[in-house]
C-alpha cells in the first residue's frame, strides 16, 4: 500500500520512471513477501497433514486440497498465494507494456488494472487469514489492519470503471459499494458491536499516515537521486490518500446504529452518505472536475443502491468467513 501510494505520487510529482525505482521495489517486495509466506504455510500444512495431523481452520481458514490432493492449503493462504503469483506474472506484462508505450502511463491501463486486481486478491487473502483467527487478539488486530488496507487500495482499482457510460460517477459508486461491503463483512465476521466503527477509525489513521508519508518520501527520494519536482508542484494533497472517502467514519457509525434494524437499510444509508460526500470530496481536493447537480443526485442515488448491494454481499461473505470445517487426515 505504501509503495503504491508512493509510486503514484512519484509519477505525478516527478515523472521520470524506470522499472527499478524504490517505490516499484516496495510494491514488488510486498507481493513477493506475501507469496513466500503463503507458500511456506501451504508446505508446512501439507507436511503436517501427511504426518497424520488435522489442519486447524483457525490457521488461515478452511483447508483446501489442491492439485488433486498433492497439497493442502488453508483458504486464506491459497488466495494470498494465487494473488501474489498473478501479480508477478502481470508485472512482466506491465514491463512489456511500458517498453511498447513508454513509462509514466495512466492508472487504468490494462496491465495496471490487472496488477491492482491481483494486489486486491492478495489483500483479500490476508483478510481471510485474519478472520479465521478472530477469537484471538492477533486475529482481531490483523482484521483491524487488513480490512482498512483493502479499503485504502480499492479506489485505485476502481479506476477501471472510469470509462463506463453511466450517468453517475462510477469510481465513487464502486468505492461506496466496497467500503459498505467491508464494513458489514467485518461487523458480521467478528460479531461484535463497534467493529465497523473501529475499522473506519483505522482507515482514517492510515489515510493520515499516507497523507504525511507520501509527499515526504517522494520529495526525499527525488532529492536523493538528483531529479527535480515538476514545475508548479507543491501544496496539493496526495492522490491516493485524498482518494479515500473522508466520510467513512460517518458511514460506519450509521451501520453500527442501524445494523440491528436491518443490515440492508444500514448499507443503503451508508452508501447514500458515501456517494454524496465522496463525489464532492474529489473535486474539492482537486482530483476531479466539478460535478453537476444531475451528476450529484445520480451518484447519491446510485451510492444508496450499491450500498444495499454492498451490505448484502457483506452479510454473505461475513457469514462465510465464520464457517469452519476440518479435514481429516
Amino acid at each position: 500500500m505504501i509503495g503504491t501510494s508512493w509510486d503514484v505520487q512519484w509519477h505525478i510529482d516527478v515523472g521520470p520512471d524506470t522499472f527499478f525505482t524504490l517505490p516499484h521495489l516496495f510494491i514488488y517486495a510486498g507481493s513477493a513477501i506475501a507469496g513466500i509466506a503463503a507458500l511456506s504455510v501451504v508446505l508446512a500444512v501439507t507436511a503436517a497433514q501427511r504426518r497424520g495431523e488435522t489442519p486447524d481452520p483457525r490457521d488461515g481458514g478452511v483447508p483446501i486440497r489442491v492439485f488433486g490432493g498433492a497439497f493442502t492449503a488453508p483458504l486464506g493462504y491459497l488466495v494470498t498465494g494465487v494473488g501474489a503469483a498473478a501479480f508477478l506474472l502481470y508485472g512482466l506484462t506491465d514491463l512489456w507494456w511500458h517498453t511498447v508505450y513508454g513509462f509514466d502511463a495512466v492508472l487504468n491501463s490494462p496491465p495496471h488494472v490487472a496488477l491492482f486486481t491481483t494486489i486486491s486478491i492478495t489483500m483479500i487473502g490476508a483478510v481471510i487469514v485474519a478472520a479465521s483467527a478472530r477469537e484471538l487478539l492477533w486475529g482481531r488486530i490483523a482484521m483491524a489492519i487488513s480490512v482498512p488496507v483493502l479499503m485504502t487500495f480499492f479506489p485505485i482499482t476502481a479506476n477501471a470503471f472510469q470509462g463506463l457510460p453511466v450517468p453517475f460517477d462510477s469510481i465513487v459508486v464502486a468505492t461506496a459499494l466496497i467500503i459498505v461491503l467491508l464494513l458489514v463483512l467485518t461487523r458480521v465476521a467478528i460479531g461484535r458491536p463497534g467493529t465497523a466503527l473501529a475499522t473506519a477509525a483505522a482507515l482514517l489513521v492510515m489515510q493520515g499516515i499516507l497523507w504525511v508519508f507520501t509527499p515526504w518520501a517522494t520529495s526525499l527520494y527525488a532529492d536523493s537521486v538528483g531529479l527535480p519536482m515538476r514545475d508548479g508542484m507543491g501544496g496539493e494533497p496526495s492522490l491516493i490518500p485524498s482518494g479515500i472517502p473522508l466520510a467513512g467514519i460517518v458511514a460506519a457509525l450509521v451501520i453500527e446504529l442501524l445494523f440491528r434494524r436491518g443490515a440492508l437499510i444500514s448499507g443503503g444509508v451508508a452508501g447514500l452518505i458515501l456517494g454524496f460526500t465522496f463525489v464532492l470530496q474529489r473535486p474539492w481536493l482537486g482530483y476531479a472536475a466539478p460535478v453537476t447537480t444531475v451528476e450529484l443526485i445520480a451518484t447519491t442515488i446510485a451510492g444508496c443502491a450499491f450500498g444495499v448491494v454492498g451490505a448484502f454481499l457483506g452479510l454473505r461473505f461475513g457469514a462465510t468467513l465464520r464457517l469452519r470445517e476440518k479435514v481429516t487426515a
